[in-house]
């Protein structure tokens, strides 16, 4: 059995959470919570531009607006 998130025929979502940390996501399964889908299903390789293009950061949020609220 290969794991839906390596499989090139797989169908998958990219799910973000609060703190603003992207996954991906089999299409088959239901989100899970505190996670919300923002793109897809597509295949793998347009879920991982998607999460190159927008997770550019990989601090969690809440990290970043602590150290905001620090300085």
């Amino acid at each position: 059995m290969v794991n839906p998130l390596d499989d090139p025929q797989g169908r998958l979502v990219v799910v973000v959470n609060d703190d603003g940390q992207h996954a991906l996501w089999p299409e088959f399964s239901a989100v899970p919570a505190g996670w919300a889908a923002v793109h897809g299903p597509t295949d793998r390789s347009s879920c991982i531009d998607y999460v190159n293009a927008h997770w550019t950061d990989m601090r969690p949020l809440s990290l970043v607006a602590h150290m905001a609220a620090s300085q």
